[in-house]
């Protein structure tokens, strides 16, 4: 597991408290991870979306609903 995706997860207070975690998706395809952070948000059932340049990283089980 990489150290940017252990701290996405582990270190975030965002990521402990329930909350939301965003990295620029550049950086995230650049290093190659946004696999590893899928299978980590998919093994955790958070959800993970893609927008406006940002991988945004919901840290909750519950229902993902897209209002547009």
């Amino acid at each position: 597991m990489s150290a940017t995706v252990e701290l996405m997860f582990n270190a975030s207070t965002q990521a402990n408290n329930g909350g939301v975690v965003r990295r620029a998706a550049w950086r995230i395809h650049a290093m190659g991870l946004l696999p590893e952070i899928i299978r980590r948000a998919r093994a955790n059932n958070f959800h993970v979306i893609e927008t406006g340049g940002q991988i945004v990283l919901l840290c909750h089980e519950g229902d993902l609903v897209i209002h547009s």
